[in-house]
């Protein structure tokens, strides 16, 4: 069957990278994960001390940017690495989650990430999750899919997961950097996060991580079927 690009766009903390990251894994595709690219980039700015209102600083340090994921076999999925080291660890700490939205809301930044991500899914066959892809990287993409939740649900599920790599966060200050996330994400100039026309929406408020993975999964083989096998008009 035709091989599909598959776009997940949503809030943070939804499962939006977990989901995809399995999705692929079931279905043999290629997993990107955007987020981290731009944490990545984030990182480089931070380490540099790019002044992100110098458009010249900013050209200059996007060139020098390379990032890249391996697959780690002992945990069974990508890590990222930028310029070369694997900086996996480092771009998943509050530090970075602080300023990962002021660094993407830059239009510089967007169009050299997403220039990049087009790239990488020239040959079809993704899933690719963000804040963009299925308006702004691949508004052709054949599935679709926006991922919501409960924010109260959402920063529990962010502190569990800094904990398992342990990191001690207070609640308030993960729904306040959330709150702070969501706002900019949506607000921003260049490639808002925003619900494509054509996009079907789930809530994971009240949902595992599996039915997630079902629910796209079937959808995926529907939209598989309805391209391999069009119905004619009569």
């Amino acid at each position: 069957m035709q091989k599909l690009i598959i776009a997940i766009d949503g809030y943070s903390a939804c499962g939006k990278s977990t989901t995809a990251k399995l999705l692929a894994s079931k279905l043999g595709y290629l997993y990107i994960d955007t987020g981290a690219m731009y944490r990545a980039a984030t990182l480089y700015f931070l380490q540099h001390y790019i002044n992100l209102t110098d458009p010249k600083a900013v050209a200059g340090a996007l060139e020098k940017i390379q990032v890249t994921f391996l697959f780690n076999e002992k945990k069974k999925e990508s890590d990222t690495y930028l310029n070369g080291l694997n900086v996996e660890d480092e771009i998943r700490t509050m530090k970075i989650s602080d300023r990962v939205s002021d660094v993407s809301a830059l239009v510089a930044v967007r169009k050299h990430m997403v220039a990049l991500q087009r790239k990488m899914g020239k040959k079809k066959g993704i899933v690719m999750d963000g804040r963009d892809i299925g308006t702004a990287v691949f508004p052709e993409a054949e599935l679709k899919i926006f991922m919501t939740a409960d924010i109260n649900i959402r920063a529990y599920r962010r502190q569990q997961e800094l904990l398992g790599r342990k990191q001690v966060v207070d609640l308030d200050d993960i729904i306040q950097n959330i709150t702070k996330r969501d706002f900019l994400d949506t607000t921003r100039e260049e490639g808002p996060l925003v619900k494509a026309a054509d996009a079907i929406i789930i809530d994971t408020s009240y949902v595992t991580i599996e039915e997630q993975v079902d629910a796209i999964m079937n959808m995926t083989v529907s939209k598989m079927i309805e391209i391999t096998f069009p119905i004619e008009n009569v």
